[in-house]
């Protein structure tokens, strides 16, 4: 079992997309090369100064690195220290003497090695860290009680990379699940709205057929209709069937809900929530996907005020027919939400907005509670 655990660790490709250069990384090397400025000037006990300055400020280089390359910055870092560590030793000098203690910033190698590094530079970065430490230890006859210290500490940073690196696939699963959903969904409506023109399309090819002996000009008008059905057929079938994923999943039989069924929504709230539903313009018509879109918007931002909106009492959709496009927009009266992020229905609304060819906003409110806004063609 530890075998097969290892060759899974072995083969685990590195986290994706990693941030090559940002503000922090630079604010990090300033911050060391100060450090590293002022203890080369200011240390009294520090022998070899050039040699020591030298090799702090390689360190921190190498954590411009550490995301892109992190057991090759990890390595350097390592080696450039051990260098100096050694040859001090071997003339007498303590280690204390011949290093920086800006060079703890090969911590942040440490844990950027779990956080972003693939299976095997962890494994390889592992085994080089523990020798490393082991080493050090070994020659400097490092207590017991000390020695476990100071490998808890060393061994912290890593520890710390693997669990954020753990949260963070975690959640990219999640939000994959939750977009497989989306798209599951999308495709029952696509069957549906299949379904519907291929009717259309069958009932006038047989009414044409009757009639096409004694009126042809009823029966040019059944071809134009199918024509016509055939083309809105494609136009929706190009809109949707980029969303599906998986295939062989059965389409419900109950038809998909609308903004015919909002009104029931709304009435299906608890007692403690008043949801209030303002319709602007001729809505009727709406192609199947909008509709049904329209409809899981305010369904999913109802459903959030209800679980997550504090101390509030009321709820107002707003659905606006705005000629060729629909403003959908919910907003809660609840009181101003702290520190929030977007959660996984809303990614997968968001999705759904834009495979439609429009686009979904949501966050606090210009004075209290939480605002989901979407906007959608018709086409």
């Amino acid at each position: 079992m530890f075998r097969d655990e290892l060759r899974s660790l072995w083969a685990e490709p590195s986290a994706p997309d990693p941030p090559v250069r940002v503000w922090r990384d630079w604010a990090l090397l300033v911050a060391c090369l100060t450090v590293i400025g002022g203890e080369g000037a200011l240390r009294p006990d520090l022998t070899w100064r050039p040699a020591a300055v030298l090799v702090g400020v390689g360190i921190a280089g190498a954590t411009l690195w550490r995301r892109t390359r992190p057991l090759a910055a990890l390595t350097a870092a390592l080696v450039l220290s051990t260098t100096v560590w050694m040859a001090g030793l071997a003339v007498g000098h303590p280690a204390d003497s011949t290093g920086l203690y800006a060079d703890m910033v090969v911590l942040v190698l440490v844990y950027a090695l779990t956080r972003w590094g693939s299976g095997r530079q962890i494994v390889l970065g592992t085994a080089l860290l523990v020798a490393f430490v082991g080493l050090s230890m070994l020659l400097e006859n490092t207590p017991g009680s000390e020695a476990l210290a100071g490998t808890v500490f060393v061994s912290f940073p890593g520890v710390l990379g693997a669990t954020v690196r753990y949260r963070s696939v975690s959640r990219r699963r999640e939000l994959e699940r939750m977009r497989s959903r989306e798209r599951e969904q999308l495709a029952r409506e696509l069957h549906d709205t299949v379904a519907h023109h291929v009717s259309a399309i069958v009932i006038r090819a047989q009414a044409g057929r009757v009639v096409a002996g004694t009126d042809p000009a009823s029966a040019v008008e059944a071809l134009a209709g199918i024509e016509e059905e055939g083309a809105r057929t494609l136009e929706a079938m190009r809109g949707m069937v980029g969303a599906l994923r998986e295939a062989g999943a059965r389409a419900e039989l109950a038809p998909q809900a609308g903004i015919a069924d909002l009104e029931h929504l709304t009435r299906a709230a608890d007692d403690t929530l008043r949801i209030e539903l303002h319709r602007d313009g001729p809505l009727e018509d709406l192609p199947p996907a909008v509709d049904a879109a329209v409809y899981r918007i305010v369904q999913e931002s109802v459903t959030n005020a209800m679980r997550h909106a504090v101390d509030a009492v009321r709820v107002t959709v707003r659905v606006v027919d705005r000629g060729d496009r629909v403003l959908v927009t919910v907003h809660d009266d609840g009181a101003p939400p702290g520190r929030t992020r977007a959660g996984f229905g809303l990614t997968g609304l968001r999705e759904r907005a834009a495979l439609l060819g429009g686009s979904l906003q949501a966050g606090p409110g210009p004075e209290r509670g939480w605002h989901v806004e979407a906007d959608l063609p018709y086409r």
